[in-house]
């Protein structure tokens, strides 16, 4: 849960590197605080957004965290030492925010992990 903080206290930080961890673990806690909204639509019979019945909340929450989420996004492929604009390009995108981060500093900061690696 730490690194899902972690982001939101970097709200709009395009610049910097985010390491595999902290945006993994940023998109798996996004993902079921998603499905629990969707969930509380469903029961609480929220008016529809679009086309999906019940999905207010969920849509409020996209909302509230697309800007972090494109940060992230930013910062991520700077670990790999490209652009933020790379996160545009589908499929590509994911193959590099499965890779491991530039060893040491790069163009885009210091490694986030530091000296050690886990």
């Amino acid at each position: 849960m730490k690194y899902y903080f972690a982001v939101l206290r970097k709200y709009a930080v395009f610049n910097g590197r985010a390491r595999r961890k902290e945006f993994w673990y940023f998109m798996l806690f996004s993902f079921i605080i998603t499905m629990v909204l969707q969930m509380i639509g469903i029961i609480l019979k929220l008016p529809a957004i679009g086309h999906n019945p019940n999905d207010c909340l969920r849509v409020l929450y996209g909302v509230a965290i697309l800007i972090p989420i494109l940060a992230l996004w930013a910062r991520r492929m700077h670990d790999v030492n490209k652009s933020g604009w790379f996160a545009l390009i589908p499929i590509y995108n994911l193959i590099l925010a499965c890779e491991e981060g530039t060893h040491g500093t790069n163009k885009y900061g210091a490694n986030p992990k530091g000296d050690y690696y886990d």
